[in-house]
């Protein structure tokens, strides 16, 4: 009688690889930066939700609920994630809500990839083309890179708001590539990661009037 139940729950369960661990999200010891983070379920799965705080700062602030005790240089990172807009935000906002990797203990700095989730099926093509993009905290925000090397770290890829996404991304050294729902091609090549070679921590990120729910990290270094 319990078999088949059993046999749903394990279909349902990320499948570790070699050498990968899941990382706990406990909202309870979360770092937060102009973010409120709650523990939900969303669509199915336990999840922490994190809501901007902060929407009338700089499209480039610091939105962050940072993971304590993690330090990342070289190697692979998988997280669900899935991002909408709050109620009552304006058109300019896409539902950012991405990762961001090799981040300072006081947030200062990071490198961070990122979807725009309302561009993915946009009925503007330029918009479409804006759906997937890299930016590195703080001195390379999306528009210095879109203004000064158009389209090189932004790219195109198939997105519903508010649905589950998995995120990969693969970072050695100075470079770095991004992976969307099991895509065994990129989405998004960085060749010189902005900080160069460097180690910090992880965070949850989210851009101006976003509200975000992230799943199932998990971690597996290389260095």
């Amino acid at each position: 009688m319990n078999t088949p139940r059993l046999a749903l729950v394990l279909c349902v369960l990320p499948v570790l690889t070699a050498g990968e661990r899941k990382a706990p999200l406990d909202v309870s010891v979360l770092k937060l930066s102009n973010a409120t983070a709650e523990a939900v379920t969303y669509k199915g799965k336990a999840a922490v939700r994190v809501t901007d705080t902060a929407a009338d700062n700089p499209m480039d602030g610091i939105r962050l609920a940072q993971i304590p005790g993690l330090e990342f240089s070289d190697g692979d990172l998988t997280i669900e994630l899935a991002g909408d807009t709050k109620p009552g935000s304006p058109p300019l906002f896409r539902g950012f809500t991405g990762l961001a990797f090799r981040v300072a203990d006081d947030g200062s700095k990071y490198e961070a990839f990122y979807l725009r989730t309302k561009n993915g099926r946009s009925e503007n093509q330029e918009q479409r083309n804006h759906s997937a993009q890299y930016i590195s905290f703080p001195d390379f925000g999306w528009k210095r890179l879109r203004d000064e090397t158009p389209s090189r770290y932004e790219s195109y890829v198939d997105l519903v708001p508010g649905e589950w996404n998995t995120v990969k991304i693969e970072v050695r050294g100075d470079k770095a590539r991004l992976y969307v729902n099991g895509a065994t091609q990129p989405t998004l090549l960085v060749n010189d990661l902005k900080h160069g070679v460097s180690k910090g921590g992880l965070a949850l990120w989210v851009g101006p009037g976003t509200v975000a729910h992230f799943a199932n990290l998990r971690i597996k270094t290389s260095d």
